[in-house]
């Protein structure tokens, strides 16, 4: 099993309905992406410098899936409106 994990530092303008698009539209991938096991998304409460205000903690059955995920077209149109709004973005996935 592959995690992945991602979390996003959002841009202030626009800033809440802009995390609520983009949750909405990560949530639909599950339905649209075959290779996309599970997806979990998370808005931030805590009130820190070092906090991101998205995270999302997805799960694939191999790292071709992964790779898959990463280039399929309704992933890339999501990730297309995250790079327009957010600053910042961290990553990491691992075998669990």
């Amino acid at each position: 099993m592959i995690v992945h994990i991602v979390m996003f530092k959002f841009k202030e303008e626009k800033r809440e309905s802009n995390i609520k698009e983009v949750v909405k539209r990560l949530n639909a991938l599950v339905e649209l992406i075959p290779e996309l096991k599970s997806m979990e998304v998370g808005v931030n409460f805590t009130d820190s410098e070092r906090a991101f205000d998205l995270s999302l903690y997805s799960t694939f059955e191999t790292k071709e899936a992964l790779a898959s995920y990463a280039i399929h077209p309704k992933h890339l149109k999501v990730v297309e409106l995250i790079k327009s709004v957010t600053l910042e973005s961290k990553v990491v996935d691992y075998i669990l």
